[in-house]
């Protein structure tokens, strides 16, 4: 990649931000006063999700922390709102951002702040899916086992270790994030040269591209190729074994964990796309990112609002609207943890030597 290039894509033509996520053309006909059709679009959308995800995840996290029976399932979903909850109150720093087209006026420490809770939180939601996904996993093939070792306070454990693995993965952000002047306004964006951008010389701008990669790829590998290659496996497992024992008919028990996974990969993919075509930028038209980054922008945000809705749609039956939000929370949250355990220990019953089959047994008319 030419010096030239580098330096006039990331300091004087574009802004783009793959963070959190505006591609700015900065040119002399630009007015700081002047919101296009997209900012516009866009502050409607990231205000709406704003509003969605606090009273949605503050509602989760009261019901979960405060009105139900500790589980591990509660606890994994307790997280979950805890991180989205976390992303969901800074988001206005943003809002105001692009409101004002693209002109940082909170300073420095805000913007490292900022953009590192949404990348943080992409971990965090990443990690703990691929945590619950193998829980389900070893819930099935390993049913006795999980019996005995799984409870809640090895869950809060996994949690702990993933906030701070999390944290540790997203801090770049507090290193690279940055602002600057540019045309009348303040930036937010990544310096990954560390160093004035006007004074680069092309050994800085050549760290900066070493680290711009290793920063993309990372989070490219780590928060979404080998998530999903987990997360895939465990449920192919789960299928087999479900098969295997003739339980494939009971879909109800992954549904809601289900579509929270899919969901967050469909959120996530455009954003990661963009990443990796970051990296090639000089052979990508700049038209694929001014087009593309707002769309990508706007699923990565909406994910922070997703979960309880899906929560309250799929909890129970469409039909029955007449039941409180709160009630159908609870409702959702609770009929997850009833059931995955009612269809492990079903499996076990097939599966299990004799041994096992007596203390299978044991749990389900418990249960029941």
């Amino acid at each position: 990649m030419a010096t030239e290039d580098y330096n006039h894509s990331y300091n004087y033509n574009y802004n783009y931000d793959p963070e959190e996520d505006s591609l700015q053309e900065v040119t002399e006909e630009a007015s700081p006063g002047h919101l296009g059709v997209a900012g516009i679009l866009s502050v409607v959308i990231y205000s709406a999700v704003c509003l969605l995800g606090i009273l949605g995840n503050g509602l989760v996290i009261v019901i979960t922390a405060f009105k139900m029976k500790k589980s591990v399932n509660t606890v994994w979903f307790l997280n979950l709102a805890v991180a989205d909850f976390l992303f969901n109150i800074f988001l206005p720093l943003y809002i105001v951002y692009t409101a004002m087209n693209h002109d940082w006026i909170f300073g420095t420490a805000m913007c490292k702040v900022n953009s590192f809770l949404l990348i943080h939180n992409m971990y965090t939601s990443v990690f703990l899916l691929t945590t619950i996904s193998f829980d389900r996993c070893i819930s099935v093939v390993c049913p006795v086992w999980s019996q005995n070792h799984r409870n809640v306070r090895l869950a809060y454990g996994a949690c702990a270790v993933i906030w701070v693995l999390a944290f540790f993965l997203s801090s770049p952000s507090l290193v690279f994030r940055d602002t600057a002047p540019a045309k009348g306004r303040t930036t937010c964006f990544n310096n990954f040269t560390l160093s004035d951008p006007l004074l680069e010389d092309r050994a800085s701008r050549e760290a900066g591209e070493r680290r711009h990669v290793a920063v993309n790829v990372t989070r490219f590998l780590g928060g979404f190729v080998l998530p999903f290659i987990v997360i895939t496996a465990c449920y192919l497992v789960i299928v087999s074994k479900l098969k295997r024992n003739r339980m494939a008919k009971s879909k109800k028990p992954f549904r809601i964990i289900v579509t929270i996974i899919v969901t967050f990969f469909l959120c996530w993919s455009p954003y990661h796309a963009l990443g990796l075509l970051e990296l090639f930028y000089h052979v990508v038209p700049h038209a694929v990112f001014k087009l593309g980054v707002p769309l990508a922008t706007a699923l990565a945000v909406a994910n922070s609002c997703m979960n309880p809705i899906l929560y309250v749609f799929m909890g129970q039956d469409f039909k029955k609207f007449q039941v409180a939000i709160f009630s159908r929370l609870v409702n959702a949250l609770s009929e997850e943890t009833a059931h995955s355990s009612y269809l492990s220990h079903r499996g076990v019953t097939k599966m299990s030597s004799m041994n096992e089959r007596s203390v299978a047994n044991d749990r389900e008319t418990s249960m029941l």
